[in-house]
């Protein structure tokens, strides 16, 4: 491949008139024939598949079967079920597309996926979270009367295979992209900012352009910068000789005056159009999405965003949406997110596996810091059939596919290469493997560091034998302490903590050490799977899997929140015994004497109250450890004021719910558009005659959806919760539970009802579709 750098040349690309678009991106997730079980004849172009089930993509299957302890996924998948599928979709195209490039590019499949083009196999690819693409050009029948069948196999026969739920089938989205034989190369535009300031920024682009031709062409490459308003703020072109069958690296260099810089708080975005042109024929273009801003990290100083101090508040997130399984539309992420950042979170670790591409736009738009990994495992097994069984022979692909389709993403700021690997670091082979896959990451992408999070270093010697030192950035899961004592020993350690519980110890090592760039709790949310039955989930995160908030999420709130708040648990039972809870309203109120009860506050002091009598006055502790009380419980309110500076900042009230009296359905988006990635989950709660939620309240609540919409899912917080997820129909817990709504028609009004037997009318809720 040849470089050429081409300086700045101002011009108007909106004056330019193109007579033709020389690339088609086709949407393919509709109407797939789908089938579980071994199908192998499926291959066969003719094969007949009416009997099939007709599906649209993403499409996880697992997650609409049934919690079975003989589920062959066991305990780290959530004991749902396993095994084969098989999907066939028909398409045609036109004969004015001959002589194109005809692609396939699918954003995940889980798992072992074999791909076939009218009986030809394509490829195959067992890592069920890295997006790929395959050429078809040479299989490709032209003409409106020329069916094409591809044919796509997920295979999750063998099990166990994960440590957490996985989801199965074509769970992410697909597409058929028609090019130009001279084009932009697949993940071919980088954009880098190498020197920004609140002033002036230097944008980079580097464009790599393929002709596949066998003839030399020259043609023009435009790149223009594009603000959020739509204005153009700067353009660059270049024209270029390449050669036939060959590859050309363009880079353009570009000023920006004044930019708007992408930070956590305002996450301004801009995009990168790159046209590739033969005169003024368009042949390719392709839009890129990126922020202006710098990143550094300092051995003494910590982490630095646009050359501002910022400690990573960071969450680990597993893949899953809870009912909707692996498929997750944006606007669960989006929700999360807005959850998390009420907790004070700004940045997430993808744990422990590239994400879909619509979850790193969120973390883009939203202004969160990701750390974005790639492996929980190398050579070591965790599981009888995971990512051990592929390491050698995928690592590189796995790993390239991860780098060049996120590394445009101002929100990544950290690469990890694995999570607690097993394999011995003690050794040539270790360092050789941690290596070669950080020397790969600086090869596709030099202006993020990479890390792994390092499992019990002190036994595995990596504080001594070098191999930490050969890290850009040193992450160690859990005991702080070590971490502390290996930056002692090296100061020229950047360290981080990479996976940390909820507790004060580890509080205390990020807020009172300025070296350390940040940590990230073990979880943000409840996940499907890594529990013993009957717990089909993971639960000690700062929300459950509906998004409802824990003990942890209301500490940290107190911890790292930005607003003022005051928060007041107890245990569930009798003199400290049981969970903890956030009510006031025992299960068996005439056992229930000694309420221990925890207060969480970022303010000064905090006074409760209880029935309107003072129980006390409680300062807040220098280290800011919950402030531990015990009171004799009364029926009514438990109220607590939160003051700084004398005055009233926040309260908490929480008084002792009556019987059932209705059902209460709030929507948290009351307008979505027909769109898969717009949802509206519509929280459900049981509530007494004043409007106070029923904690104790485990009514079947049924659900009916009427108009422009349909309901994909339900969900509770419940971890003992064995209720089908595509059901109208879900046990309240704690008195809540949701349903996921989604548009089926362009607008309209969709009329949400709910009801319950033992409770007295029916709950409704609309949301327009626009």
């Amino acid at each position: 491949m040849q470089k050429t750098i081409f300086t700045l040349l101002f011009i108007s690309l909106h004056l330019v008139i193109y007579p033709q678009q020389g690339r088609k991106t086709i949407d393919m997730d509709h109407s797939w024939q789908f089938a579980r079980g071994t199908h192998k004849d499926a291959i066969n172009p003719n094969f007949d598949d009416s009997g099939w089930q007709t599906v649209n993509v993403p499409h996880d299957w697992s997650i609409q079967g049934r919690y079975n302890r003989n589920n062959l996924t066991g305990r780290g998948g959530g004991y749902l079920p396993s095994g084969d599928g098989w999907y066939r979709k028909s398409f045609t195209l036109p004969e004015s597309d001959k002589g194109k490039k005809v692609l396939i590019e699918f954003d995940g499949i889980m798992a072992n996926s074999e791909v076939y083009i009218n009986g030809e196999l394509l490829g195959i690819w067992p890592y069920g979270y890295t997006s790929f693409l395959y050429d078809m050009t040479g299989h490709i029948r032209f003409g409106e009367n020329e069916a094409n069948i591809l044919t796509v196999r997920a295979n999750n026969i063998d099990q166990p295979a994960s440590r957490w739920y996985t989801g199965a089938g074509i769970y992410r989205h697909v597409r058929m992209i028609v090019k130009d034989p001279v084009h932009i190369a697949h993940r071919g535009v980088f954009v880098t900012t190498p020197k920004v300031s609140k002033s002036r920024a230097t944008v980079n682009a580097a464009i790599q352009i393929d002709n596949t031709t066998d003839r030399n062409r020259s043609v023009t490459v435009h790149s223009s910068i594009i603000d959020k308003e739509g204005k153009t703020v700067r353009t660059a072109s270049s024209t270029q000789r390449i050669g036939a069958k060959a590859s050309q690296l363009v880079e353009q260099n570009l000023q920006v005056n004044d930019p708007l810089l992408w930070d956590t708080k305002d996450p301004h975005m801009y995009q990168m159009i790159t046209r590739v042109l033969d005169g003024k024929t368009l042949l390719d273009e392709q839009v890129t999405d990126f922020g202006i801003r710098s990143i550094r990290y300092n051995a003494t100083k910590g982490f630095f965003l646009n050359d501002q101090p910022l400690k990573m508040y960071g969450a680990c997130m597993h893949h899953d949406g809870g009912g909707v399984g692996a498929a997750v539309p944006s606007a669960v992420w989006e929700y999360r997110f807005n959850k998390l950042k009420e907790a004070g979170i700004n940045a997430i670790r993808v744990a422990h596996n590239p994400m879909a591409p619509e979850f790193y736009d969120m973390c883009d738009r939203m202004g969160i810091l990701v750390m974005n990994e790639n492996f929980d495992t190398w050579e070591y097994a965790k599981n009888a059939h995971d990512y051990h069984l592929y390491f050698n022979e995928w690592w590189e692909r796995d790993t390239r596919a991860m780098v060049l389709r996120d590394r445009n993403h101002p929100s990544i700021v950290l690469y990890s290469v694995g999570n607690e690997i097993r394999d011995n670091l003690n050794n040539e082979d270790g360092f050789r493997k941690y290596k070669q896959q950080q020397d790969l990451i600086h090869e596709l992408d030099s202006t993020r560091p990479v890390t792994m999070a390092l499992f019990r270093p002190n036994s595995s010697g990596v504080y001594k034998n070098g191999f930490a030192d050969m890290m850009d950035v040193v992450g160690q899961n859990y005991r702080p302490g070590e971490l502390l004592e290996a930056h002692r020993q090296n100061p020229d350690r950047i360290v981080i903590g990479t996976e940390n519980i909820h507790d004060l110890e580890s509080y205390l090592t990020l807020r009172d050490h300025e070296f350390m760039c940040g940590q990230f709790l073990w979880t943000g949310f409840d996940y499907l799977g890594e529990n013993v039955w009957p717990r089909i989930s993971f639960g000690t995160a700062l929300f459950d899997k509906t998004g409802g908030w824990n003990r942890e999420g209301l500490l940290r709130k107190a911890w790292w929140g930005s607003e003022p708040t005051v928060s007041v648990v107890r245990r569930s039972d009798n003199a400290g015994a049981g969970e903890w809870v956030h009510d006031w309203t025992p299960l068996d109120p005439v056992a229930y004497d000694e309420a221990f009860l925890e207060i969480y506050t970022n303010a000064e002091e905090v006074e409760l109250f209880l029935n309107d009598e003072s129980v006390g006055v409680f300062k807040r502790p220098d280290n800011h450890a919950p402030i531990p009380v015990k009171v004799n419980y009364r029926k009514g309110e438990l109220r607590a004021e939160a003051r700084t500076g004398e005055k009233v900042v926040a309260t908490d009230v929480q008084r002792t719910a009556g019987f059932p009296y209705k059902i209460v359905l709030t929507p948290h988006k009351t307008t979505i558009g027909n769109d898969w990635e717009d949802v509206s989950i519509v929280r459900a709660v049981i509530v007494d005659e004043d409007s106070v939620r029923c904690p104790n309240a485990f009514h079947l609540i049924e659900f009916n959806v009427e108009g422009a919409g349909e309901l994909i899912a339900t969900d509770s917080g419940d971890q003992y919760g064995h209720e089908p997820y595509i059901s109208k129909e879900r046990s309240a817990h704690m008195g809540e539970c949701v349903a996921i709504i989604r548009a089926n028609q362009d607008e309209g009004t969709i009329k949400i009802t709910a009801r319950a037997e033992g409770i007295e009318g029916i709950a409704s809720a609309e949301i327009r579709v626009e």
